[in-house]
């Protein structure tokens, strides 16, 4: 990508950066209770890895 990036595309690529954040840890503890282990990524809403998924952004 080039250097200098075009202040719409910069603003729909945080966009993009933020959807694929894990989810916040306590939402395990709210969904499944304090015993059981899960990682938060499971919650997490859009899945996507930057080699598999293109954004078209």
């Amino acid at each position: 990508m080039s250097h200098y990036k075009h202040p719409a595309k910069k603003k729909r690529l945080i966009k993009k950066s933020t959807q694929t954040r894990w989810a916040p840890f306590w939402t395990v503890f709210k969904i499944y209770g304090k015993g059981r282990k899960v990682h938060p990524s499971r919650h997490t809403a859009v899945k996507r890895n930057w080699r598999r998924t293109k954004t078209k952004a």
